[in-house]
């Protein structure tokens, strides 16, 4: 087998499809977003790669909240549409029926399946072409049909995942195994 080198490119397989929501002059605003993650437990937080000329941005710096909407693979062809299209040039205020929890600034899509709400903790600037911004999940929000046992429940909610380089969207495939569990019999073989 032969690795072939890639260079600096983020290529952590695969992105979530996820809606970034954000008060922006007293009106919400949406964008695609593939850079954000989980990046602590307790409390949870969040972190995003945001690019700094994107309008969502203004709205966080302004509020310091900002939403994390998990769109359904139903929901694709509205969430590339935010993706493709700015606030500045676009009113977006209207495409989604909005909804506002605990920080009253973060506008959160009732369509989506799971959202989440935060306030920013800390952003950092490191040079590149993102803002990375880290907020603490104050709540988050899940449709009673998307739960089992009371958690979050991937195959109903039925999430996407991107392929960046391909420009590519992919449904999560099928159940592999319990995490935590699975690998309590592994030996090595070397």
């Amino acid at each position: 087998m032969s690795k072939q080198t890639l260079g600096n490119k983020s290529v952590l397989y695969p992105y979530p499809v996820t809606i970034l929501g954000a008060n922006v002059n007293g009106k919400a605003n949406f964008m695609a977003l593939g850079f954000v993650g989980i990046v602590n437990t307790n409390p949870g937080m969040i972190a995003l790669g945001v690019n700094r000329n994107h309008h969502t941005n203004k709205g966080i710096f302004e509020n310091k909240t900002f939403s994390i909407n998990i769109s359904s693979q139903d929901m694709l062809e509205v969430t590339d549409y935010v993706g493709l299209t700015s606030g500045e040039k676009i009113d977006k205020s209207e495409i989604f029926d909005v909804f506002y929890g605990k920080v009253k600034t973060a506008p959160m899509i009732k369509d989506c399946p799971l959202t989440i709400e935060c306030k920013v903790i800390k952003t950092l600037d490191l040079g590149g072409a993102d803002d990375i911004i880290i907020g603490e999940i104050i709540e988050s929000y899940c449709d009673e049909e998307f739960l089992t046992k009371g958690n979050p429940d991937i195959e109903k909610m039925k999430p996407a995942v991107f392929s960046m380089y391909e420009n590519r969207y992919f449904g999560i495939g099928e159940y592999l195994g319990k995490g935590w569990s699975m690998g309590k019999e592994y030996k090595s073989e070397k």
